[in-house]
């Protein structure tokens, strides 16, 4: 009896919180259930939370395009999902329009103007521990706000429509899940440990699955940015409560520095694989580079001859992640400051290069798999949400924090995380990050610079017509997880299900071993061990949400079983 009353006082109360046209219908934030597949004619959505997912559903159905649906979608993860969901965090996002035409925009966290090259390194030179990955000087200049008043140029509905169901989650609250509980409930010493004030995350006696999470101050941010757009993020009361808590914790983010930030657009990272078009990201992500550079070096191989998760076909595409990420340690970073040879990289000439020492049965061993060489001119916290509407257009958008609720820091009075994407530049050239993963000159900190990402947003086309929208969070591996999930599709002739939920791997030169889930078949690990390869089982990796394009028309939307992550579609 209690939800059904907190149900119906949450609809009431929705209908009259804007001035702006009613939604013709609305969700229930205290009664809702996760639905791992549907089947869809108009419109299908995947999420990493099933009351997001159901907002960007519930926008299309009240005339959105894809657009709208993955604003106001991101807006409200920002709100159910906070450990990666941000409006204090970055992102990027690929699509194609209904005619055609594919665009990618970058909304990626920037270094801050008093950022500088040995920033995490103590006076002997090395790098302190936690310092790039905890608290306030781990933050980057937040991306997303400005990324999704960008994003509007594509969309139907006014913004306040979209922001709407965000501000009345936050507002009137939410019902969390077993696992949000678990997170908060984790979280809870960082809090302590890196805020400067108390904040609406922090429980004496913890959280459980039933709690509602209300958050008020974040509500008043959005509705800030609902009435002044991004200036009501980036200027402002927001702004100076940002760098309030800065000079709280020792952070470098400047008024200046939130008022210059500025999205980017693009030019998509496209290429072919086996007669399909595939569209992914550019730099400062790596994931299309990669994707690129991975795909196409199995390209010459029978790899559905070889099998689903057959040694044969497995040891080559961990040799393929091997030399991949070999070469994102030495060659990528901020193309805007660093003359990233792409077009070498990608070059079939090059990549057949780079496979002439592979052998058939026989490890490698990545402190003999160097870099290529180059001529001289030449999250883990992420979300991903595919959208597809009844029109054709495709969205792919991955936004992050980088690690599970980013830096641990709440902004004081604004109740939103920061990022602790500082840690995704090369703190030092050749010393791990919080992924293990290396970088060199190309990713060193500076000024107004575009770290590193490894977010893969995708799209695949069939014949110039769409076929899947695909991408996953975890880190590095999320380009593998994006790679083997095309392959499963491509390759090995899996059903979207098994693609996205079969045991993944992953490799990415350093550190020297082969990651697999707690699921990986026993014979498939056996056999790579008899190879030479070192095994690590890890937690699960990445939480993939696709959507196909059936032979019939239709949108099959699946979303991950690694998660609370949830499929829309009507």
């Amino acid at each position: 009896m209690r939800l059904l009353n907190l149900s119906i006082i949450f609809l009431l109360l929705f209908s009259c919180h804007s001035s702006q046209p009613v939604l013709k219908k609305q969700i229930d934030p205290y009664q809702y259930e996760i639905n791992k597949k549907v089947i869809a004619t108009n419109g299908a959505i995947a999420s990493a939370h099933p009351l997001a997912s159901k907002v960007g559903l519930m926008i299309m159905q009240n005339g959105g395009n894809a657009f709208d649906a993955v604003i106001a979608t991101q807006l409200a993860l920002a709100v159910v999902y906070p450990n990666a969901g941000n409006i204090g965090g970055g992102g990027f996002m690929v699509a194609r329009l209904a005619n055609g035409e594919t665009i990618s925009l970058d909304y990626r966290e920037m270094a801050p103007g008093a950022a500088h090259r040995d920033m995490y390194l103590d006076d002997k030179g090395n790098v302190i521990p936690g310092l790039s990955t905890l608290g306030h000087l781990s933050a980057g200049v937040p991306g997303t706000v400005a990324g999704l008043f960008e994003s509007m140029k594509y969309a139907k509905l006014p913004f306040e429509q979209l922001i709407a169901p965000a501000i009345n989650l936050a507002e009137k609250g939410f019902v969390i899940t077993d696992s949000e509980a678990r997170g908060l409930n984790n979280l809870q010493p960082d809090l302590k440990k890196y805020n400067t004030v108390s904040n609406i995350f922090q429980k004496e006696h913890g959280w459980k699955a039933g709690d509602t999470l209300i958050q008020r101050e974040l509500a008043n941010t959005l509705k800030r940015i609902k009435d002044r757009g991004a200036a009501g993020f980036y200027e402002g009361e927001t702004a100076n409560l940002i760098v309030a808590e800065m000079k709280r914790g020792k952070g470098i983010i400047s008024l200046e520095d939130l008022k210059n930030y500025k999205a980017k657009w693009r030019t998509p990272h496209s290429f072919t694989y086996r007669g399909y078009k595939v569209i992914s990201m550019p730099m400062p992500s790596s994931g299309g580079v990669l994707l690129n550079q991975m795909l196409k070096m199995v390209e010459p191989f029978p790899l559905a001859q070889y099998g689903f998760h057959s040694p044969e076909a497995l040891q080559l595409m961990v040799e393929v992640e091997r030399r991949a990420y070999a070469d994102r340690a030495e060659h990528l970073g901020d193309a805007d400051f660093y003359n990233v040879p792409i077009s070498v990289l990608v070059n079939e000439s090059y990549l057949k290069q780079r496979m002439q020492d592979f052998k058939a049965g026989l490890a490698s061993t990545s402190e003999d798999v160097k870099p290529g060489k180059i001529p001289m001119n030449g999250s883990e916290q992420t979300t991903h949400i595919s959208v597809m509407d009844k029109n054709g257009n495709m969205v792919a958008v991955t936004t992050t924090l980088n690690n599970s609720y980013g830096s641990k820091t709440i902004v004081g009075g604004a109740g939103f995380l920061l990022n602790d994407e500082m840690d995704d530049f090369s703190a030092k050239p050749g010393v791990p990050n919080i992924y293990g993963a290396l970088g060199g000159e190309a990713n060193a900190i500076a000024p107004g610079k575009r770290m590193l990402s490894a977010m893969t947003p995708t799209l695949v086309l069939d014949n110039e017509k769409p076929f899947l929208v695909i991408g996953t969070p975890g880190g590095t591996t999320i380009i593998t997880s994006v790679f083997q999930t095309i392959v499963n599709i491509i390759d090995f002739k899996l059903s979207t299900e098994e693609a996205v939920n079969k045991p993944k791997f992953h490799h990415q030169w350093y550190p020297d071993h082969v990651d697999v889930e707690p699921e990986f078949p026993q014979n498939a690990r056996t056999a790579l061990e008899r190879m030479g390869y070192k095994i690590n089982q890890r937690s699960p990796i990445g939480r993939t949400e696709v959507i196909r394009i059936l032979k019939n028309g239709k949108m099959e939307a699946v979303a991950d079983n690694r998660g609370d992550d949830s499929a829309a579609g009507y």
